[in-house]
């Protein structure tokens, strides 16, 4: 396994949430596809780049899906939660109600890891994730209402992305968890095929979700792959949340919708914690992981 320098990993935990921010603008843009049919295009191209990468790297996908054994399974069956839950909450509740609760992944995440593998939890980084909820909370106050049902569901998504960054983090020595990706789109198409039939898609539609596909699923779900193997499991998730500040910024810039003043403000809490806590981590002693 290739481990990566720590600038090098929150590099790609960086990156990774940019790309996955921007399935708000984009699917602004869709013209007929459904959303459980934009679930299903999506995960069907993410599964399809994930193959081609194995195919590249003279890996046989199913072969390599079969070498990683159960965590492989657990991982492919937690990143088809996440590709679906989302779309599932967003019936049921209002996307503010979605996104508050998806912003207790790192707390959650911190507990399993501790529980699990021992890794130990920095003050900083604890601190960092209460004031990072509590910015994402005032991102959203305004438009936060009781749709219980919905916030039920949206909380799977924290508590899939925690069981999965755990999963990475425990078999990133010995196992290549990157099919867990490919297997994970395959589930998603799956369970998403009942509700999106009839297809409706435009050719239009087709070329926006092939897009979301390799540049908002497949890419930033492997590059998380690959910075878990060198970063603590509570720092993912902390790092991840960049994706809810973003997501607003791209709505803004690319289909003209304006930001209320506590989206600024929030996010930019958001952005505090964050910095503050990678600073903080610079300050210190490197965390051998």
């Amino acid at each position: 396994m290739r481990y990566l320098s720590r600038g090098g990993a929150v590099a790609l935990m960086l990156v990774a949430p940019v790309m996955w921010s921007t399935a708000g603008v984009v699917t602004r843009h869709i013209e007929h596809a459904k959303p459980f049919e934009q679930v299903f295009w999506r995960s069907l191209f993410a599964f399809g780049v994930v193959f081609a990468v194995l195919v590249f790297q003279k890996k046989h996908p199913w072969r390599a899906v079969a070498a990683a054994g159960w965590p492989g399974v657990v991982s492919g069956l937690m990143w088809a939660t996440m590709f679906t839950a989302f779309l599932f909450a967003l019936a049921l509740t209002t996307t503010a109600n979605a996104l508050v609760v998806m912003s207790v992944s790192p707390l959650i995440t911190a507990l399993l890891a501790n529980a699990f593998l021992k890794d130990p939890v920095p003050v900083r980084t604890l601190v960092a994730a209460g004031v990072a909820a509590a910015g994402i909370a005032w991102m959203f106050s305004s438009d936060l209402s009781a749709h219980y049902a919905g916030m039920a569901i949206a909380f799977l998504i924290p508590v899939a992305s925690a069981v999965n960054v755990v999963v990475l983090r425990a078999s990133a020595a010995r196992l290549d968890l990157v099919p867990a990706v490919m297997l994970g789109g395959a589930l998603s198409c799956l369970i998403m095929l009942p509700f999106a039939l009839p297809f409706s898609a435009s050719a239009k539609d087709i070329a926006l979700l092939a897009f979301l596909g390799f540049f908002q699923l497949a890419v930033p779900c492997m590059l998380l792959v690959v910075a878990s193997r060198s970063l603590l499991a509570p720092e993912i998730a902390l790092l991840s949340l960049l994706e809810v500040v973003l997501g607003p910024l791209w709505a803004w810039l690319g289909a003209g919708e304006i930001p209320a003043a506590a989206t600024l403000t929030g996010g930019a809490i958001v952005l505090a914690a964050l910095a503050g806590n990678e600073l903080a981590a610079l300050r210190r002693p490197a965390v051998r992981v």
